[in-house]
């Protein structure tokens, strides 16, 4: 279900989270009994109601423990998806309906001995056809009038460190101002600090909601100089928006390791680079989407059957989760890894290709045999 995706998604969707390094250990010790008690803080919206015995929503510790399963999960992977309807949007214009994304992720969290969360998580996300469902090689694009080879997405596998603080998510080697998760909704305390604070609301006797936003804006790595037809132009600006519904009691009954989480899930960006919209009257626009986003049941339950189907015949590693837990992600941001594994457009642009290993095993860039 990660954005990147988490990608996004993951805390990773492609990057790294504010924090320092730390060793493994278990989801028991998300309570901490070793460490010093938490300072009374400003945050959160008030509405919830404490439960004796219960989880503590103004204590960092204790939003860390409850991000950790609502996103992921303790003890074993879990399988996620996301799938919905990506828009083109002009000033002016209606709306145009362009292809399906669906996203597919396998997670797993810990809390470390120093009470900091750890997740890590593989995913892909694919673009499918409108009517059929079917995963799209290429795409006939109905403004350019032109057949687009598809560039689906695959993140081979990485991870993040979640303390105490509203982490800030940066793009590796990018210059431009990082971005705190939530702004908007999470504040600083009377030291200037950003304790992690969820805006965690309730209502009735067990409905949990939950709003986790990114915005970004930075350099674009598929430049206009090197990729013309596909760069949108110099910036790019991402963003991503969920809101989770979760059950209270399932969240704080620490005996299970995670939670059947529901979201609406929402993303913006320029164009998708494969898109090839560079140079044309259409780069100015936005690529909006709206998508579902779930995980909690067993198996591969949650994810959409046709996106299954493509992955256990081209890419079945890709739904199982790697070994060890990382703290940075080498394929995050969606640019980023186009600018690696696309040759540039333009003869002699100086280019660093990536590692054949890591390229998309389907779809445009893919190692050809």
């Amino acid at each position: 279900m990660q954005s990147f995706l988490v990608n996004d998604m993951m805390m990773g969707r492609r990057s790294f989270m504010a924090g320092s390094a730390a060793l493994a250990g278990s989801a028991a010790l998300a309570a901490n009994p070793g460490r010093a008690a938490a300072p009374a803080l400003k945050g959160g919206n008030g509405i919830v109601t404490p439960r004796k015995g219960g989880l503590d929503f103004q204590d960092p510790w204790d939003n860390l423990y409850m991000f950790g399963k609502i996103w992921s999960g303790y003890d074993a992977p879990v399988v996620g998806a996301f799938h919905g309807i990506m828009f083109a949007r002009f000033p002016q214009q209606r709306m145009v309906p362009c292809f399906n994304f669906v996203g597919i992720g396998v997670m797993q969290a810990m809390i470390d001995k120093d009470g900091y969360l750890r997740m890590k998580s593989r995913e892909v996300g694919l673009f499918t056809d409108l009517r059929t469902g079917d995963v799209l090689e290429t795409w006939d694009n109905p403004f350019t009038g032109e057949k687009n080879e598809v560039y689906h997405f695959y993140n081979v596998g990485g991870g993040g460190r979640i303390g105490p603080e509203i982490p800030q998510f940066v793009i590796p080697g990018n210059p431009d101002t990082p971005t705190r998760m939530n702004e908007g909704s999470v504040f600083p305390d009377e030291n200037g600090k950003y304790p992690f604070i969820l805006p965690f609301e309730q209502y009735g006797a067990d409905d949990m909601l939950l709003a986790w936003d990114y915005t970004h804006y930075h350099k674009n790595p598929v430049t206009p100089a090197g990729w013309p037809k596909s760069s949108t132009g110099d910036y790019v600006s991402p963003a991503e928006h969920f809101t989770f519904r979760v059950s209270r009691d399932e969240l704080e009954d620490r005996s299970l390791p995670a939670v059947r989480m529901y979201s609406g899930f929402s993303r913006s960006s320029q164009f998708w680079p494969f898109m090839q919209m560079g140079g044309t009257p259409y780069a100015d626009g936005v690529l909006s989407g709206r998508l579902h986003s779930h995980k909690g049941l067993k198996g591969y339950d949650e994810v959409p059957r046709k996106a299954l189907d493509y992955l256990e015949k081209h890419a079945p590693e890709y739904l199982t989760i790697h070994d060890g837990w990382p703290t940075s992600s080498p394929r995050l941001d969606t640019w980023t890894v186009y600018s690696q594994d696309i040759e540039p457009e333009t003869a002699g642009y100086a280019w660093t290709p990536s590692d054949p290993a890591l390229r998309p095993l389907t779809g445009k860039g893919r190692v050809r045999p």
